[in-house]
């Protein structure tokens, strides 16, 4: 059984994958302040609600956009687990070949969506990953990795509307009745929520135009099954593509 695990700058994603199939998959909190102690008290807890026995873990893997949790996490896994984890970066074989101007600069969240992507959907590909950022990434017919687009996420946009203005407050991200809203808050809802869908469109649009070629779509993050259904382009939802693609490198790697 090996343990996965994402750290974004929002949430941590992690799940047990045994035997190609994952047994669970949960969100956590990323605490830029957590000590080992503490989150190893988070990941214990979490194996305890799904029945996962600890001597069962026989590896784990953890990709990181947040380099001072990094240690944090990989330190509290090994004492809780007593196994040693492997971190994607630099040195990992991929199968992905990276074209960017500055490979290094690279988020290793994206590298591991491509492996899982490309490694399940035909190519060319698009890659839209919904998270504290959004993230569009193109992937060629010779599965290269191009580079993309970085937009802010659904969250991040709604924040900064309502900490700069004196008037709106806080609402759920939720889908409005009508595109044209008939209160504020329905006002908010529609720009959020539809203007993210019609932005999303309009770069697939852009990048296919690019590309010189029909793509496949995936779409994965935390807001992906709220987003994606409102855009006017076929896009496939893979939830666990973060998941699945660690497991990948993992067993390129081990």
């Amino acid at each position: 059984m090996i343990l996965v695990i994402d750290i974004g700058n929002t949430n941590i994603v992690t799940g047990c994958i045994k035997d190609g199939k994952i047994l669970f998959r949960e969100r956590l909190s990323t605490r830029h302040t957590a000590t080992k102690l503490e989150y190893a008290a988070i990941f214990k807890t979490a194996f305890e609600m799904y029945g996962i026995d600890l001597g069962e873990i026989d590896g784990a893997i953890i990709s990181s956009v947040v380099p001072s949790a990094t240690s944090v996490v990989k330190e509290a896994i090994e004492k809780l687990c007593q196994i040693s984890v492997m971190v994607v970066g630099p040195g990992l074989k991929t199968g992905i070949s990276i074209v960017i101007d500055n490979p290094a600069q690279l988020g290793s969240d994206l590298v591991v969506d491509a492996v899982a992507s490309v490694a399940e959907y035909s190519v060319p590909q698009i890659i839209i990953d919904m998270g504290t950022a959004t993230t569009i990434t193109a992937i060629n017919r010779d599965k290269q990795f191009l580079g993309g687009a970085i937009m802010p996420g659904v969250a991040v946009s709604h924040d900064a509307l309502i900490d700069r203005t004196s008037q709106l407050s806080k609402i759920a991200l939720e889908r409005p009745k009508k595109v044209i809203g008939s209160n504020t808050i329905d006002c908010i809802k529609s720009g959020i929520i539809y203007g993210n869908a019609g932005a999303i469109d309009g770069i697939i649009d852009r990048f296919r135009e690019e590309l010189g070629d029909d793509c496949t779509v995936v779409a994965t993050g935390g807001l992906a099954e709220v987003i994606v259904p409102l855009c006017k382009n076929k896009i496939i939802i893979d939830e666990d593509l973060l998941l699945k693609g660690l497991m990948l490198i993992y067993e390129k790697n081990k």
